[in-house]
């Protein structure tokens, strides 16, 4: 018998070959391959007569090979098929595919699945690049066996893995096989509490039913994941991965870390440095900040916000909290551009109060840095801002409180831990552990005397706040930051008036410079975007540095016009920044480069060029560069050439919206949870059978479930069922983490 951790090549029909074949689709056991789901299904049981077409739509037809051949136009080749049932005939079309020309035979049983189509000249229907798969005329015995599993039933579909054999068809023989040879005794490892609330079926009969599903099952549920077998595995999948993320919370919930104070002292000293009065939104996110900062472990939260927020200052705020307890604070920011960004935000913000603020970065000359280490190192500089140059070896902190890293999906989940642990101390004591405990158990503080710093500081942890400017659905939060606590900025500023957005095409660019000429004589500044830097001759895309040269010496010879990308070197690139700042420069000529961190007020102008080749979360941050100040903003978005359909739906949203939730609820859905941030990067669990667009009702679901269960032995749940769950969790499902890690 086979069990789910059984090596894939010992199912009959694989082997080692096939098996290396399977192991690049990440699936190197039995259970790999069961989890290995039909993207659709086609209904085989009663599939429709060609007499019963109709226009429009979708259709599963078996029928018989009657001729088919090769044409050529002179655009491309056309393979032509005509298939039929009794007198009853479909055309099917494919272009480009000269490769079909030997594929078929007069006599052949094969089935379809496309959209029904009326040709407009002829009448007659057809279907254009159709699915299909041959049903055997040999009449040999394993014809006729793979025909038991493809006719006159619910067909699953799998997408092909490699080259050759390992097709559809080839998947159906094998997973049969698989299943047909599974022990019946799957351990159960979902407790019996949470199987009945949510009416899971056995996770055996899941797996028989979603690959093959019995001639009752509702179509529609099948094709939407929706049949009880569906929910049974996405639901354990999401289960688990929230059942890790719970168990980590509450690690980092056990380690000790830094019950700052917050007395009258430390509240005066952030009035103090508030430029502005706070928004009710920064108020209620200070708050959180601040209370968990008072815990006696450590913070891990989540800040997030709309470009123009004021995530900045709330930032500044908690700094001043570790500050005036005596402890430093570390800024990381993922480029150059944004560091300085908020090293002068910085210094004009808490300079002026007494704070010691440095700047590190990879560029500094290395004098510069192995000074401004040493003043690290000594406990000197209190907010020390810089890019991934903090992670070097070299860079020790005296006495680390809070770590910030802003947006941080530029950044790997392990150079956040990096950052964590850039403090090289003693461990503490067994009678200093036993001495905290007691303090803890008892309700007493675990702060030293007024003036002192906490117990046990020695094996502190430091507090972490991330921050993003990039929206994050909530489906995508609870597992890209499930180990975080959220607070969300939703409120702008007062005096920020919302955006215009435009979309234009590049042949009426004229039209567009003879705005933006009248808001620069206004006395208002612009920015011009453009996706590449240098010409290329495969591409047809507009250049920065060619209409640089274009624009400053041709369209507006009489403003000064300034360009910036990112291979200019940092000094350049500062110099160049901060004359735009100053108002030194009217119009700045640029690429993405200016995507995060850019602070211009009086910029009231952005035109982004080929805005059809942009992402959607990118388009809604470079358009966060604008409407900082009072004045009124726009953003035209100029196309060149054909816009695909997904291109089509980004630039219809940015139209349409300035909110950045919205867009991002659209972002994931066009490009998916893999592609938001990155998954690798970004430390995003690998899914195998659950989609986060899809099944976010059983995301939260799974979400709530494991939390209770991690809660501890209950009247629902006993011990034993929560130790086979955490066994499960450990042997099964660690893989599909990424980077997270589980306890």
């Amino acid at each position: 018998m086979l069990e789910l951790t059984t090596p894939v090549k010992y199912v009959k029909g694989v082997g080692p070959k096939l098996a290396e074949i399977l192991a690049t689709k990440s699936m190197a056991t039995v259970g790999d391959l069961l989890h290995y789901l039909p993207f659709r299904y086609e209904d085989r049981l009663n599939p429709r007569g060609i007499a019963e077409l109709r226009p429009g739509e979708m259709a599963t037809v078996i029928g018989e090979v009657r001729n088919s051949g090769l044409f050529r136009t002179r655009r491309m080749p056309i393979f032509q098929l005509t298939v039929g049932q009794g007198r009853s005939r479909l055309r099917c079309l494919w272009f480009n595919a000269a490769y079909l020309q030997d594929k078929f035979k007069p006599g052949q049983l094969i089935a379809l699945y496309g959209k029904v189509e009326q040709d407009s000249h002829s009448g007659e229907l057809q279907i254009i690049q159709p699915q299909f798969e041959m049903l055997g005329d040999s009449g040999g015995a394993e014809d006729k066996a793979a025909a038991s599993l493809e006719i006159g039933r619910i067909v699953p579909i799998y997408e092909s893995a490699g080259q050759g054999r390992v097709t559809s068809r080839w998947f159906r023989r094998v997973i049969r096989t698989a299943l047909e040879n599974l022990t019946p005794d799957i351990a159960e490892t979902i407790p019996a509490a949470v199987r009945s609330r949510l009416a899971l079926i056995s996770p055996r009969e899941a797996l028989w039913k979603v690959h093959w599903p019995e001639a009752g099952e509702s179509f529609e549920d099948l094709q939407s994941s929706r049949t009880p077998a569906h929910v049974r595995l996405i639901f354990e999948e999401l289960f688990f991965i929230e059942l890790g993320l719970e168990l980590k919370r509450r690690q980092q919930k056990a380690q000790t870390g830094i019950a700052f104070r917050r007395d009258d002292r430390v509240r005066e000293a952030i009035k103090k440095i508030l430029p502005f009065h706070p928004t009710a939104a920064q108020k209620r996110v200070l708050k959180e900040i601040a209370d968990d900062m008072q815990q006696p472990h450590p913070m891990r939260r989540l800040l997030q916000g709309d470009v123009g927020s004021g995530k900045t200052i709330v930032s500044f705020q908690a700094a001043i909290i570790a500050i005036e307890n005596g402890y430093q604070v570390a800024l990381m920011a993922p480029t150059e551009i944004l560091a300085q960004q908020h090293y002068f935000s910085a210094r004009k913000i808490l300079e002026n109060a007494g704070y010691r603020i440095v700047l590190l970065t990879g560029s500094l000359e290395s004098d510069r840095k192995r000074e401004i280490r040493r003043h690290i190192a000594q406990g000197n500089a209190q907010l020390v801002i810089g890019t991934h140059a903090l992670l070097e070896e070299k860079v020790e902190f005296a006495k680390p409180g809070l770590v910030i890293v802003d947006e941080q999906h530029r950044f790997g989940v392990l150079q956040r831990l990096k950052l964590m642990k850039k403090s090289e101390v003693a461990p503490p004591s067994p009678a200093a552990v036993v001495a905290a405990s007691r303090r803890h158990l008892t309700g007493q503080d675990a702060l030293a005397p007024e003036g002192g710093t906490p117990a046990l500081r020695e094996s502190a942890e430091p507090d972490v706040l991330v921050m993003t400017a990039t929206p994050i659905p909530r489906t995508l939060a609870l597992t890209l930051y499930g180990d975080l606590d959220l607070s969300i900025l939703d409120e702008l500023p007062p005096g920020r008036t919302p955006i215009v957005t435009r979309r234009i095409a590049d042949d009426r660019s004229s039209e567009v410079w003879d705005f933006l000429r009248k808001q620069v004589a206004k006395g208002h500044q612009a920015y011009v975007v453009y996706p590449v830097i240098a010409e290329n001759e495969e591409t047809e895309l507009k250049a920065a540095i060619k209409m640089y040269r274009e624009l400053s010496e041709k369209v507006f010879p009489d403003f000064k016009v300034g360009l910036l990308h990112g291979r200019l070197d940092s000094d350049l690139k500062d110099q160049v920044m901060r004359m735009f700042q100053k108002g030194e420069l009217q119009i700045l000529v640029a690429t993405t480069v200016i995507e995060v961190g850019v602070d211009v007020p009086n910029a009231t102008m952005m035109v982004i060029e080929h805005a059809e080749r942009f992402g959607l979360a990118q388009l809604h941050q470079l358009r966060g560069r604008i409407g900082r100040g009072a004045a009124k903003s726009y953003c035209v978005l100029m196309t060149g050439g054909k816009v695909t359909e997904e291109g089509e739906r980004r630039l219809d949203a940015m139209v349409k919206t300035n909110d950045g939730f919205q867009i991002a609820e659209l972002d994931l859905e066009l490009r998916g949870p893999g592609e938001f941030f990155g998954t690798r990067q970004a430390g995003l669990p690998n899914f195998t059978v659950a989609n986060l667009i899809r099944d976010r009702q059983l995301l939260e679901l799974a979400k709530r479930e494991a939390a209770a269960v991690v809660a501890g032995p209950s009247a629902e749940v006993s011990a034993e069922e929560i130790s086979r769950a955490l066994v499960a969790l450990r042997m099964r499902w660690q893989h599909t983490y990424g980077l997270l890690e589980v306890g």
